[in-house]
């Protein structure tokens, strides 16, 4: 056996070459119990005190929460997909990175939160806007947040499968940054009006449906 065989490897200069599996399988953990959480805020309406209404119009007068969790819903979902497809384009990470995950994480657990908060204040006049001005709130932090995750994931070309040229980075960030921008529109449309507000964030799911990025797996 030649000494080259018996020496250590030599230490990686980039730094720790952290697996990227605990962070998926950490980060699928905390979507999974936000996901559920929403539909604890499903209640069933009691029989008691219905006073002679049918159950039929017990279920309508609860359509905030339906609309709420609907929404909400396909935010977190569509947030776990992009998250997937976020994480395939790399091979290792770091401790920036992982940190980046955590504040995107912080964002989606606490969801549930203003879901429920939006549900109960919907139809609630003044205090609707400001239920919704928290609503969107926390859905612009969040897409800030993913914004900063797909920044230091894609950061050190090292890190990457096969590096992303500049110019696609660039088309990607300007499709994050235009959500970021609408998000920030609705929290002063959470002012003008509660139920567009979450209209417009339903819209927003849409968009986020798309795959923002296709032009970066296509070069990989």
């Amino acid at each position: 056996m030649s000494d080259s065989q018996l020496d250590p490897p030599a230490p990686d200069p980039t730094g720790p070459d952290l697996s990227t599996g605990r962070l998926e399988a950490f980060s699928d953990g905390v979507f999974a119990i936000a996901i559920t959480l929403l539909v604890l805020d499903l209640v069933v309406p009691p029989r008691d005190e219905r006073h002679g209404e049918s159950l039929a119009a017990a279920l309508g007068h609860e359509w905030p929460a339906y609309f709420a969790y609907l929404v909400s819903f396909l935010v977190i979902g569509i947030i776990w997909v992009n998250h997937h497809a976020l994480c395939g384009l790399v091979r290792r990470v770091d401790r920036l990175t992982l940190f980046a995950n955590l504040f995107l994480l912080l964002t989606v657990s606490v969801i549930p939160f203003p879901t429920r908060l939006l549900a109960e204040y919907l139809t609630a006049g003044a205090d609707a806007h400001t239920a919704a001005a928290v609503y969107s709130g926390t859905m612009l932090m969040m897409a800030i947040a993913f914004t900063l995750l797909f920044l230091a994931l894609t950061r050190d070309a090292r890190a990457l499968h096969r590096p992303v040229d500049p110019a696609t980075a660039r088309a990607t960030l300007r499709r994050f940054g235009a959500g970021v921008i609408l998000y920030a529109l609705t929290v002063g449309l959470a002012f003008v009006g509660a139920v567009a507000t979450l209209t417009v964030h339903a819209a927003l799911a849409v968009y986020y449906c798309f795959d923002q990025l296709a032009p970066a797996r296509r070069r990989r």
